[in-house]
């Protein structure tokens, strides 16, 4: 596992569920393009799974390689 993910909201939580909502914003996430950085972990990708059609998600490693080029 890496040991920090880039998480990218890429779609909006209109028509989501209330308890997806709830997920992404524990996230810190709520705006189309907003960008956080979290430890990964087996809690964190659980979350991630239940909302996976709204994001984008990345290693530090490759999101510094995509900022760079």
């Amino acid at each position: 596992m890496a040991e920090k993910l880039v998480i990218t909201q890429v779609k909006s939580p209109i028509g989501s569920s209330k308890k997806q909502r709830a997920t992404l914003q524990s996230l810190g996430l709520g705006r189309i393009g907003k960008r956080v950085e979290h430890p990964d972990g087996e809690a964190l990708r659980g979350q991630l799974h239940a909302v996976r059609h709204l994001l984008e998600v990345m290693d530090t490693r490759e999101a510094s390689r995509k900022a760079s080029v």
